[in-house]
Order: C-alpha cells, then structure tokens, then sequence
C-alpha cells in the first residue's frame, strides 16, 4: 500500500540532549500529524547489528559517530517524523542533510531537567567522551543544537502529551 498520497511529504526532523523526548515525543506527533515515524538510532542499531552502547564500548566514540553520520547521510524519505540520537550534531554533513529533508525542531531542555530525565547514562548509548561529564556534554552541544535549529520548542516543566501539542503546533505554523 502506497501512503505518501495521503501524507504531508515534509519530514520533521527533532534533535535535542538525551531525554529531551525525541523518540517518545516524536511516535506521538507523527500519529497527529498524520506522519510515519523514524528513529536513526534504530537505524544504526540494525546497520550495526549491536545496541548503541555497545557500539560505543566497542568502535569507540569516534567509531559510533561515524556510523551515526552513515546511518543519518542514507536517510531518503518523506512525510516523516524523524527522532535523532543527541550526538548526531556532532556531523555537520549529517546535519546539512536532515536539513535538506525538512523541517528541524530542537527539543530544549535545561541540564537540570536533563539530569533528571536521564537514569540510566551507561548503558542507554550516550556519547560521552572520556572524562567528561554530563554538564561537560550539554555544554558543547547546545550551541550546536540552537546553530542547526529551524524552531526551538522549550521541554522544561512540560509532560509528554504537552511537549506533543508543541510540536504539532510548530508544524502547523500555530506556534
């Protein structure tokens, strides 16, 4: 069955920190929009074979962000909600090309809140360098996200569903 006659054929791309709601967030607003659903992380997991995690404990960080950009760079599809991992403005070339492919939403969250969100740091496939810590990474990533960033949704104090009518709204132009 062919769907894309009855889908919107602009992707919404949403990137933002670990926790920030992009998967769980972005299967909600697809079924509003009256969207697919996509998530690059999977995408790399079946690439890879291998959990994000273990993709990191194995190729190293820098190894993980290659297949990440491969993963992200072999995206051709239309009318889609797209969730990316957090690391995934790291690549610029990655980033130009999510960009090609629609709209880019960043889901903001401050680092307390992201703090937070997140239980389970070693084994969930976060990027983090070696001797980092989480504040070392929210640092260098948020200028990333603002820089490639078409609309910029605030997640602090927000629950799912209200996260998803901000999204939804943004898409729609209500925002």
């Amino acid at each position: 069955m062919n769907l894309n006659g009855y889908i919107n054929s602009e992707n919404v791309i949403l990137i933002g920190m670990p926790g920030s709601g992009k998967s769980t967030c972005g299967v909600l607003a697809a079924k509003m929009l009256l969207k697919n659903f996509f998530d690059t992380d999977l995408l790399i997991q079946s690439i890879e074979g291998k959990r994000l995690q273990n993709i990191i404990n194995e190729k190293g960080i820098s190894g993980f962000k290659a297949a990440e950009e491969y993963a992200v760079l072999s995206l051709e599809i239309s009318g889609t909600v797209i969730a990316t991992g957090g690391s995934v403005v790291y690549s610029d070339k990655a980033m130009r090309h999510l960009k090609s492919l629609g709209k880019i939403l960043y889901l903001h969250l401050s680092f307390e809140s992201m703090e937070k969100r997140i239980s389970n740091i070693k084994t969930r496939g976060i990027v983090l360098e070696h001797g980092s810590s989480l504040e070392d990474m929210y640092k260098e990533r948020l200028p990333l996200y603002e820089k490639y960033a078409d609309i910029t949704i605030e997640c602090d104090n927000e629950n799912i569903e209200e996260t998803v009518k901000k999204i939804v709204a943004a898409v729609e132009n209500k925002a």
